[in-house]
């Protein structure tokens, strides 16, 4: 007898840099020549060859069960033609092989601003409602290849996540 799946929803506040400071940061737009300082994206990208592309999402809703995490660089995520999206994150516990349930929460990401995602920050998406959205990415070059890390909470805990 297979254990019954179940589907949890989470709440999903509007991103501010308030409360995504547990898992990076949050950048919105600044004026030309400001200096740089700590509301500037903090990048680790030292390990590697920075890779800068657009991605192309279609029709990925807001359901989960796998989430993921890279330890080796931070990454920078944003919408193109002001589209918002939603992530699901849980703050990097390095020493641990997998997310802490409890602390799993849901982010709205408005089409105006764009996540820095910090070192080993677990994190589902990007995921939203529209037909297709294209991302700015932000990682190294083989970030999916030699620092890509999942866990199934399908396998782990017969769940899985929607976004409300």
């Amino acid at each position: 007898m297979s254990a019954s799946q179940t589907v949890q929803q989470l709440q999903a506040e509007l991103v501010t840099a308030e409360n995504f400071r547990r898992y990076g940061q949050v950048i919105f737009a600044s004026t030309d020549g400001k200096q740089f300082d700590t509301e500037d994206a903090q990048l680790n990208m030292q390990n590697g060859t920075p890779r800068f592309y657009i991605m192309r999402l279609e029709k990925r809703g807001r359901k989960f069960n796998k989430i993921t995490r890279h330890v080796k660089c931070t990454q920078c995520l944003g919408s193109l033609e002001g589209k918002d999206w939603f992530i699901a994150v849980c703050p990097p516990h390095n020493e641990l092989d997998e997310p802490v349930l409890e602390e799993l929460a849901a982010f709205r990401i408005p089409g105006n601003c764009f996540i820095k995602l910090n070192e080993g920050t677990w994190h589902a998406g990007p995921y939203f409602d529209h037909e297709v959205v294209d991302f700015y990415n932000l990682e190294l070059a083989d970030t999916n290849v030699v620092d890509h890390f999942t866990h199934d909470f399908l396998k782990s805990h017969q769940l899985e996540f929607e976004m409300v």
